[in-house]
């Protein structure tokens, strides 16, 4: 059997358990019958807002750290420390804060955080060009062939791009590697942070067959209630059923869960595919049915789409509002462009048109705004009367100056929050 030493990248043939490795005496070994035949890997930042927020103020080191939005707002990451008291990413923060009143709330720093994404992924993709991005903090690669490329097995590779993460960028990730996707995934979830698993062909099955059938990608809550309707609570199960019989049952996922339950999966990895929508929403402080609370929210998040949008080239033509009530129901409303469009402007006149049907006194916890149907903006394309070529302009001279000066150099009357007037 191979084993590999993940702090000093030595392998050497073992046939009995090892404590430490013979070289550096490290404990952070990792053996399997196919170490050297696997090449498909899913990389996980740990804990990945935490941990740069940690990383860039070292007294937080050792404290429940939450990154999120206020108390009306959700957790969108939690460090380790702080999940020991039951606090899990999407959790209401009013939830999080009741669990653990003493943790540290940190507001969301996007900018800060795509950032070290992008110095990660670049990392990756100095591995191999076939890195397909899940998310700003997490990627699969096929190390299929880089054998020679970077004299070692993919293993080897994988461990050495962990230690450099660490030492480059400061942080840690966790690594699955398998032969398919599914398993890299499932892998890289067993041993946080700072994890190594590996699951080879010979052990899929048996590694599988106890496990819960929530496990497999694509069962979400309500196939998982389906399936335990008809008695189906782990994969076992479903690997000794026909794989007609689970197509008809369950449609077209049938196929998926006979696949996966017996460690089949034929999915490539893919480069990144394009951005399909751009999204911005905002989570109130208090519910609010105040018309001018609601489109002053809507402004801003109709500036933070075009900007993306201008960033990246692109325009679409499917504008949708988002809005959640009071009992967290949500409702959306979409109107489809003649023509495409990026402007700041065009977003609003839209969303408060849409918007102006569902004020009728309900009150709303969020409102967002996204556009879809995206495509590449090109010299002119935007200049179709003379209305937008006017609005064109105005916007282009007020990014000129955020562009020099910052975002808040120059803005909108209607992003002021005017006091209500006395009589």
């Amino acid at each position: 059997m191979q084993w590999l030493c993940r702090d000093c990248l030595s392998i050497y043939t073992a046939d009995t358990p090892v404590p430490r490795c013979p070289q550096c005496g490290s404990p952070r070994l990792k053996n399997n019958h196919e170490l050297d035949k696997l090449s498909i890997a899913h990389i996980d930042c740990d804990a990945f807002y935490a941990s740069v927020e940690k990383r860039d103020n070292p007294s937080l080191k050792d404290k429940p750290v939450i990154v999120g939005g206020g108390h009306r707002g959700v957790v969108s990451a939690a460090c380790y420390v702080a999940r020991t008291y039951g606090i899990r990413s999407a959790m209401p923060m009013f939830k999080a804060l009741k669990l653990c009143p003493h943790a540290q709330v940190i507001h969301p720093n996007m900018t800060k955080y795509v950032t070290e994404g992008r110095r990660i992924r670049t990392l990756f993709q100095e591995l191999t060009p076939l890195v397909e991005p899940l998310s700003i903090d997490e990627a699969f690669l096929d190390m299929t062939g880089t054998e020679k490329l970077h004299d070692g097995i993919p293993a080897r590779s994988l461990a050495l791009l962990a230690l450099r993460i660490e030492k480059e960028v400061g942080l840690t990730v966790s690594i699955g590697l398998s032969y398919n996707k599914f398993l890299a995934k499932v892998a890289s979830d067993l041993d946080k942070p700072r994890g190594f698993s590996v699951i080879g062909r010979a052990e899929a099955k048996d590694f599988l067959a106890l496990r819960p059938v929530s496990l497999i990608w694509g069962v979400g809550k309500s196939l998982q209630k389906k399936l335990e309707a008809d008695g189906i609570t782990q994969i076992a199960q479903l690997q000794n059923m026909d794989k007609i019989a689970l197509m008809k049952s369950y449609g077209s996922i049938g196929t998926r869960l006979f696949n996966f339950s017996r460690g089949i999966d034929e999915r490539r990895v893919t480069p990144a595919e394009e951005t399909k929508t751009i999204s911005a929403e905002t989570t109130f402080d208090q519910d609010t049915a105040k018309a001018d609370e609601l489109t002053r929210a809507l402004w801003s998040q109709c500036e933070k789409v075009s900007k993306r949008l201008k960033r990246q080239n692109l325009m679409g033509d499917v504008i949708t509002l988002k809005l959640k009530l009071s009992d967290f129901s949500s409702k959306t409303r979409s109107h489809k462009l003649d023509h495409p469009t990026q402007l700041a402007e065009r977003l609003f006149d839209v969303g408060t048109t849409l918007l102006k049907s569902e004020l009728d006194g309900r009150r709303y916890r969020l409102i967002g705004i996204s556009i879809a149907g995206l495509s590449a903006s090109h010299a002119g394309q935007l200049s179709l009367d003379s209305e937008t070529t006017h609005q064109t302009k105005i916007e282009q001279a007020i990014d000129k100056v955020r562009e020099k000066l910052g975002d808040k150099a120059i803005f909108k009357g209607r992003s002021l929050h005017l006091p209500n007037k006395k009589p």
